[in-house]
């Protein structure tokens, strides 16, 4: 049966490369158009689903509370001097001590799920063929985390760690707070996986066509100033070495992000 216009309406083209009425992408990305009171609730829906996901994480982490508050207090306190200790002065701080470790490890756990709650939200805006980078979207951005926090717990804190005590004589002893030292430590573990993010991130705009190698390569210069300008906001202290330890990682994975974005890139037709 032959399509009529309706009056006034130019008539389909069927050698209009870019509209064909009978391609099945063109309907499924009509009918991902929503309003605004459908992103508000499915914006809701996602949150929910999030916080399910934190408690699951947290539930999980309180089982072997013990094992993980070892993980994550019990190396603070082996590179302190002979005789140095983790001190509170609060009856109630050790306990929220284990309550924050126990958030932590939760929100680590979580992040899986959470991040694929991020994809489903942002899933209507995007074309057929971008909803494809669901999958590569949340284990790329969870690997890329862990890889982040494992550097900071292994490599990061402990330089920053040593670099505090170092400042420890004979008339003043290194003896920290347990609160402010777990604050240090979230800060630190936080960034990193942020910071970790950038290959990610660069993967998927260079998919979509956004940056090239050529143009993360011609415009080092700014985002060497922009990497030392985020680093000296989101590091822990103002001492240099807090600095340095965050300028540093992210300078090696803005080099990584030009690669990924040369072998990932979208390629411009011949």
């Amino acid at each position: 049966m032959a399509l009529v216009p309706f009056p006034g309406a130019a008539a389909p083209d069927d050698d209009d490369p870019h509209i064909h009425l009978t391609d099945p992408d063109v309907f499924e990305d009509a009918g991902a158009k929503m309003s605004f009171l459908d992103h508000l609730d499915e914006l809701r829906k996602r949150l929910i689903n999030c916080l399910i996901a934190l408690v699951v994480g947290c539930v999980i982490s309180f089982i072997f509370i013990n094992r993980t508050f070892e993980f994550v207090m019990l190396p603070l306190y082996q590179m302190l001097p002979p005789g140095g200790s983790l001190i509170f002065t609060q009856g109630s701080e050790a306990f929220i001590l284990y309550v924050k470790v126990g958030g932590l490890v939760g929100l680590i756990l979580a992040i899986p799920l959470i991040l694929f709650q991020v994809w489903l939200f942002i899933a209507p805006g995007l074309y057929s063929n971008e909803k494809k980078f669901a999958i590569p979207f949340v284990l790329f951005s969870t690997v890329f985390f862990l890889v982040g926090a494992l550097f900071s717990h292994y490599v990061a804190f402990p330089w920053t760690w040593k670099f505090f005590i170092g400042f420890q004589t004979p008339y003043m002893t290194f003896m920290p707070k347990i609160s402010e030292a777990f604050s240090l430590y979230v800060t630190m573990l936080l960034g990193f996986g942020l910071i970790f993010q950038m290959p990610t991130v660069v993967l998927f705009l260079a998919r979509m066509g956004v940056v090239s190698a050529r143009f993360l390569i011609q415009h080092t210069k700014y985002a060497v100033l922009i990497i030392f300008i985020i680093a000296a906001v989101i590091s822990p202290g103002t001492d240099p070495m807090s600095q340095v330890l965050m300028a540093g990682p992210m300078m090696g994975l803005y080099g990584i992000s030009i690669l990924v974005a040369w072998m990932f890139g979208k390629r411009k037709p011949a």
